[in-house]
């Protein structure tokens, strides 16, 4: 094992022992003929009937994976849990009947998984039905032709459903399955990069849904797939896999970010789509290090729970990263990130040996103009962080500019998580109303990411906003933040919430600076370096706001009013060797007469942001080293 696996221990037993440990955690929950999974939590706003269902259809996912994968050599009794499942389900006047898919409705995410285990587990499931069941399930799934798809990844979950009746000769649309290929062009960015929907909607659903339906397409359609939009979608996957290898911490975790994180693992499922598809720049051994090292990286931390089951939260149950869609099943989704069981026991991504991520090797910064954003990652601690100027998750004006915390903060971690409910101060600047309400971020406005800087401005209250350079260097992140007007009320900026179960971190302060410390050593700073004086920093504990523990602590600094020019540095790190008086008093900054900013980092490393003078109104953010 050590030969194969010498960085995670893992191979495919782990992932076949994982997968049998999930359904067999479900089976207390099924209904008497399988249809339902009816788990215990707080239902979706759809309801219990269709969250029973997504308990079926998204284990069956897993199930379709694991049958395939052994090429129906498991249990008899899982292809038939699932067959009389199906059965039941698609039933019309059954008692166990499925909800229909009716325009916008949830089954119409449910079916789409329905369509891909029938396709995957074909030989074993689909092929042993006997006609009136294979009639039942081509009715119900048949409910999406010419119904409508929300205007986002949905219209993928249309694109898989009717291509697989189509495999079947069921009746089907292939303008609806063509419209549907054409919409995921629309919102193509560039670079490997996906918007979900129109608007700046970038998150794990580029992985776990935009790149990832259409080689599961291309699977079901066969020789009915264009070649060109198959190949177009190959290169697009390679190239987004490229910057997708450097969203996981050398422990494993995946940067904490954006929605539908109870999906953990399954921001691993693009790994293994590249490989199936052969559209992957990575060497196999480092697809297999990669998706190993997160599952482990959960199943070290309680995932499942003791009863195998997936629960609503990140490691420990955190209803704070759940949104109204979340059912009780929808933690299943993280079935896809099993697909790899599909690839045969002797392919190179299961038997060459483990090779070592970027971040278990080196320092990297990693710009990534389309969807806005700053990655850079630290091999001493193995920390990932992603700097935000770009995904806000709205769509275009006029709608309304909604503060959320998986997206409005101006930086990201694999070791951190937002605190949830927003507003929290952790890595936010605001203006504070008299009775303390902070100024939300909202929509962002991108200016531009290209090097080790990123830059982008947001409106601050009616008539005010704040345009923001981040420029980062190995662990550290300065930010410059020009205020226009000149602010008229206290300014306080916050740094990263560091958090544990286990105790509260502690918390150090000084002039113009605050520290949380974690009991591991998980440190997090904020120094004034501009603007802020010589005024106490401050650090605000929290308990149950944090998914990654209960105890949570954020160091802030806050001033009164006046302030234009802000200049703050902020640190994450796990390195012992990144000692408090290295964070507090190794960076430097200086503001010419111009405007410009002069940033000196520890190593002695230099950044200049130019800029108006720092008494007149700002412009877009810019400059050169």
């Amino acid at each position: 094992m050590t030969d194969v696996s010498p960085i995670t221990g893992w191979t495919r037993v782990h992932w076949e022992a994982m997968a049998d440990r999930l359904l067999d955690g479900l089976l207390p929950y099924a209904s008497p003929k399988f249809a339902q999974y009816r788990l215990p939590g707080p239902p979706s706003h759809s309801g219990a009937w269709s969250d029973g269902l997504e308990g079926y259809a998204r284990s069956f996912l897993l199930a379709a994976f694991r049958i395939a994968g052994a090429h129906g050599r498991v249990g008899p009794e899982l292809v038939e849990r699932y067959a009389v499942g199906l059965a039941a389900g698609t039933d019309p006047h059954g008692d166990e009947r499925w909800p229909p898919i009716t325009d916008r409705a949830q089954p119409m995410v449910e079916a789409a998984s329905v369509a891909i285990a029938l396709h995957e587990s074909r030989p074993w499931l689909w092929d042993q039905l006997d006609d009136r069941v294979r009639e039942q399930v081509t009715d119900w799934l048949g409910g999406f032709v010419g119904a409508r798809a929300n205007d986002s990844n949905w219209r993928l979950f249309q694109v898989i459903t009717e291509e697989f009746l189509a495999s079947v000769g069921a009746p089907h649309s292939r303008a609806e399955i063509d419209a549907g290929l054409a919409r995921l062009d629309d919102w193509y960015r560039g670079d490997g990069w996906y918007t979900d929907g129109d608007g700046r909607k970038f998150d794990y659903y580029n992985a776990w849904a935009l790149h990832l339906y259409p080689v599961l397409w291309a699977r079901i359609a066969g020789p009915r797939a264009d070649r060109q939009t198959v190949a177009r979608h190959r290169a697009r996957l390679r190239t987004f896999l490229a910057a997708h290898q450097h969203f996981f911490s050398s422990d494993g975790a995946p940067v904490h970010h954006g929605r539908s994180l109870t999906y953990r693992f399954a921001t691993t499922a693009p790994l293994w789509a590249g490989a199936l598809a052969d559209a992957t720049p990575l060497p196999p051994g480092r697809t297999r290090r990669l998706a190993s090292g997160a599952l482990k990286h959960f199943a070290e931390r309680g995932v499942p729970d003791e009863r195998g089951l997936l629960t609503l939260g990140w490691y420990r149950p955190f209803l704070g990263v759940t949104q109204r869609y979340s059912g009780p099943a929808s933690p299943y989704w993280a079935s896809k990130a099993f697909l790899g069981l599909l690839l045969p026991t002797d392919h190179p991504v299961w038997t060459a040996p483990e090779e070592p991520a970027p971040v278990d090797t080196t320092d990297v910064c990693l710009p990534l103009p389309a969807p806005g954003w700053l990655l850079h990652s630290t091999a001493a601690d193995g920390i990932v962080r992603l700097v935000n100027h770009g995904s806000d998750r709205l769509p275009p004006p006029p709608a309304t500019d909604v503060d959320s915390p998986h997206y409005a903060k101006f930086a990201y971690a694999s070791a951190a998580a937002p605190e949830t409910p927003g507003p929290g101060p952790d890595n936010h600047i605001a203006l504070l109303a008299p009775d303390g309400t902070p100024s939300p971020r909202g929509r962002i406005h991108p200016l531009g990411v290209e090097g080790r800087r990123a830059a982008s401005w947001h409106r601050a209250g009616e008539g005010r906003r704040i345009e923001t350079v981040s420029v980062v260097h190995g662990p550290f992140e300065v930010r410059v933040h020009r205020l226009d007007p000149c602010a008229d009320s206290p300014v306080r900026e916050g740094g990263w919430a560091v958090a544990d179960d286990g105790m509260p971190p502690t918390g150090h302060t000084g002039p113009g600076w605050a520290l949380a410390r974690r009991a591991d050593g998980l440190t997090s700073a904020v120094v004034g370096l501009h603007g802020w004086g010589d005024i106490e920093g401050t650090v605000a504990h929290a308990v149950g706001t944090n998914a990654v523990g209960h105890h949570s602590a954020t160091p802030c600094l806050q001033r009164g009013a006046g302030a234009r020019l802000l200049v703050t540095l902020v640190v994450l790190s796990a390195d012992p060797d990144l000692d408090p008086v290295t964070v507090t008093s190794g960076t430097r900054a200086t503001v010419g007469a111009d405007g410009t900013v002069e940033i000196r980092f520890p190593d002695g490393t230099r950044e200049r942001i130019s800029g108006p003078p720092v008494s007149a109104p700002s412009q877009a953010p810019g400059g050169t080293s």
